[in-house]
C-alpha cells in the first residue's frame, strides 16, 4: 500500500513492512546528539526542548546492550564491506556515543539500500559533526562509485557568537545512487539580475529578451560554406545547413548585423532557457524564519522547497518516497504536493499525530493509512500497558497540546502537556493536561490537578483518562468552579476519557493559540490518485 504512516522503530518497520526494491527515493534527516541539537519537533513557550522527542532517541546516543546487538547484526548481515568498516570505526572510536550512533545508522542504511529500486537514490541530511563518518559508511553500503554529491545547504547566516572558530552556516546532504540507472533530472535556478543585464540585454520590439551566439563551425566544413543573403561564412563554414538556416530565418531566430562584413548570429531567447544549472552549493533556499507562511512551529522544520528540489531531481510522478525519520512531515508534504506516493516512519506517536493533522489541513480529502497507533480502546489499552510514556505523549497529541518540556521518565510533576490559548485574542494563557493510563484512578487525582493548575497559574486543567472516571471524580471537578470571561465561562477542571476523544469530543477552551500549533496552509496542488505499492 502506498501513502502510509508507521509508528515504530524504523528498523522494525523496514524489515516487516517494506518490500525489497519497492522504493524510488529515500530522504532521511536522522537525529544526532550534537551540542544538544536534537531533532525535536518543537519547543515549549519557555524555549525548553521537548523531552518527548529526546527520550525517544535516548538509546541511540549511548553505547549499551542495544548498540552491541545492532553491531552484531551488522557484522552478521552478510555485507562484508559494511561489517569491516564498522569494525574499523569501533577500533578507532571505541565504545562511545558516536560509535553508538554510527552503529544505529549502519544497520538501518543496509535496510534502506535493500528497499531501494535499482533506479533509486538516497539523500542523507546531517551536520558536519558526523558527516565525514557517515560518508565513509555510505561508501561501504552503496559503494564509492555510486557517490553522487556532497550537497552543502546554507541554512543560516553568519553567527556573531562564534569566537574561536568560523560560524556554522551549513548542513551537509549526502547523495548516493543505487545503480548507474538511477533517476536524475537536472534542475535549474533563475538567472540573477546581473547575469540578465550582461547576457540578455537585447530586446525584441515586444520586450522579449534574447542573446546571440555565433553560427561558426568548430572545424572546416566545406559542405557548409555558402553565402546567405549577402553575408559570408567564417572560413570554417556555418554550423548549420542551408535548409536549417532558412528555417531559423523564417522563425525570426537570426540576428543580421548592419554591415555585410559582419556575420549572422542565432538568437537565444531568455524564456526558452532553463536557467542556471544547480550545483552542489545550495544557497538559494532560505531556512524557515519566524515570519514564513509555511512555518508550523517546529524548530527543525525544513523548507518545503528543499525537499521539493530533492524529490523533483530524483523521482518521477507516481514514484514512492520514503522518510524513515519523518519528524514533522515536510518530506511527506512535499511528496504529496508533487504527486508522489509516500511512506513515513517515526518512533513517536507525537510525530505521527502531527503529520496526520498537517496533511489533513494542507490536503483536504487526502487518504492514507496509519499503522501502529491506537485506533480503538483495545489499542489504547495495549499502548498504555506497553509504554506509559508513549501513551501519555499520544494522548496529549489528541487534544493538540504541546508536550511538557520538562517531562522526564521516572518523574511525575502532574503535567503532561500544555494547551495555550488567548481568551482576549492578545494575552496567552495556558491549560494543563494530565494523562492517566492506569485502571486505578481516584478523586485525589482531580484535587492534585486543581492544585497544579493553581500552582502554575494556569486557567484550566484537562484530565485525560483511559479508565472510566468515578462519580466522586466528576463531582470534585464540578466543585473546582469555572474560568470566567465577561460573556462566557469554562469548567476549570475538565475530565475527558479516551473513548470520548475517539468519538470526537475535545476540551472546552476559548481561542486556541495558533502560535503553539499553527495550522498548515491548504495546498493547492492537485491530489493525485495513489496506486497501491504492495
Amino acid at each position: 500500500m502506498a501513502n502510509q504512516l508507521y509508528y515504530g522503530d524504523n528498523l522494525d518497520v523496514l524489515r516487516a513492512s517494506i518490500s525489497t526494491e519497492s522504493v524510488d527515493l529515500v530522504y532521511l534527516d536522522p537525529p544526532f546528539n550534537s551540542q544538544a541539537n536534537y531533532n525535536v519537533l518543537f519547543k515549549a513557550h519557555s524555549g525548553q526542548k521537548s523531552e518527548a522527542q529526546i527520550e525517544a532517541f535516548e538509546d541511540t546516543w549511548h553505547w549499551n546492550d542495544h548498540a552491541e546487538r545492532a553491531f552484531d547484526e551488522v557484522i552478521h548481515s552478510g555485507n562484508s564491506d559494511v561489517a569491516e568498516m564498522l569494525r574499523a570505526f569501533r577500533s578507532f572510536l571505541k565504545e562511545n556515543d558516536m560509535m553508538a550512533y554510527l552503529t544505529m545508522m549502519a544497520v538501518r542504511l543496509v535496510e534502506l539500500h535493500r528497499v531501494l529500486k535499482p533506479t533509486g537514490s538516497l539523500y542523507l541530511h546531517c551536520d558536519p559533526t558526523a558527516s565525514h563518518y557517515l560518508k565513509i559508511l555510505l561508501d561501504a553500503v552503496f559503494g564509492p562509485y555510486f557517490f553522487r554529491n556532497e550537497i552543502i545547504w546554507k541554512r543560516t547566516s553568519a553567527h556573531s557568537d562564534a569566537r574561536r572558530r568560523f560560524g556554522d552556516q551549513s548542513d551537509v546532504i549526502l547523495f548516493y545512487a543505487k545503480s548507474e540507472i538511477s533517476t536524475f533530472h537536472r534542475s535549474h535556478s533563475a538567472y540573477s539580475d546581473d547575469y540578465l543585464e550582461s547576457h540578455y540585454s537585447l530586446l525584441e520590439p515586444d520586450g522579449r529578451r534574447y542573446t546571440t551566439r555565433d553560427l561558426r563551425s568548430p572545424g572546416p566544413r566545406p559542405n557548409l560554406t555558402y553565402d546567405y543573403k549577402g553575408y559570408k561564412p567564417h572560413p570554417n563554414g556555418w554550423s548549420v545547413s542551408l535548409e536549417t538556416m532558412k528555417k531559423m530565418d523564417a522563425e525570426g531566430r537570426l540576428y543580421f548585423p548592419a554591415s555585410k562584413d559582419g556575420r549572422i548570429r542565432v538568437k537565444r531567447y531568455l524564456d526558452e532557457m532553463p536557467g542556471t544549472p544547480i550545483g552542489n552549493i545550495w544557497d538559494d533556499i532560505s531556512p524557515i524564519n519566524s515570519q514564513a507562511q509555511e512555518r508550523l512551529g517546529y524548530p527543525t522544520q525544513k523548507p518545503l522547497s528543499l525537499l521539493e528540489r530533492i524529490i523533483e531531481s530524483s523521482s518521477n510522478e507516481g514514484d514512492t518516497v520514503l522518510d524513515p525519520f519523518c519528524g514533522c512531515g515536510t518530506t511527506i508534504h512535499a511528496a504529496q504536493k508533487l504527486k508522489r506516493q509516500w511512506i513515513g516512519i517515526d518512533v513517536t506517536h507525537l510525530a505521527i499525530s502531527l503529520i496526520e493533522k498537517r496533511l489533513k489541513d494542507a490536503f483536504p480529502g487526502v487518504s492514507f493509512e496509519i499503522h501502529g497507533t491506537p485506533k480503538d480502546i483495545g489499542g489504547a489499552q495495549a499502548l498504555a500497558a506497553q509504554d506509559k510514556y508513549q501513551f501519555q505523549w499520544w494522548a496529549v497529541s489528541l487534544v493538540d497540546a504541546v508536550p511538557y518540556g520538562g517531562k522526564k521518565k521516572g518523574a511525575d510533576s502532574g503535567i503532561d502537556g500544555f494547551i495555550y490559548f488567548k481568551p482576549d485574542g492578545k494575552e496567552t494563557e495556558k491549560a494543563i493536561v494530565s494523562v492517566k493510563g492506569g485502571e486505578n484512578i481516584n478523586v485525589s487525582m482531580i484535587r492534585d490537578l486543581a492544585h497544579v493548575v493553581d500552582r502554575e497559574k494556569a486557567r484550566i486543567g484537562v484530565f485525560i483518562t483511559l479508565a472510566e472516571p468515578t462519580k466522586p471524580m466528576r463531582l470534585e471537578a464540578v466543585k473546582t468552579g469555572f474560568y470566567e470571561m465577561p460573556y462566557q465561562k469554562f469548567p476549570k477542571i475538565q475530565i475527558l476519557t479516551i473513548e470520548e476523544l475517539f468519538a470526537g469530543k475535545r476540551p472546552d477552551i476559548p481561542l486556541i493559540d495558533p502560535s503553539a500549533f499553527k495550522k498548515a496552509a491548504k495546498d493547492t496542488a492537485t491530489i493525485a490518485k495513489q496506486d497501491r505499492l504492495f
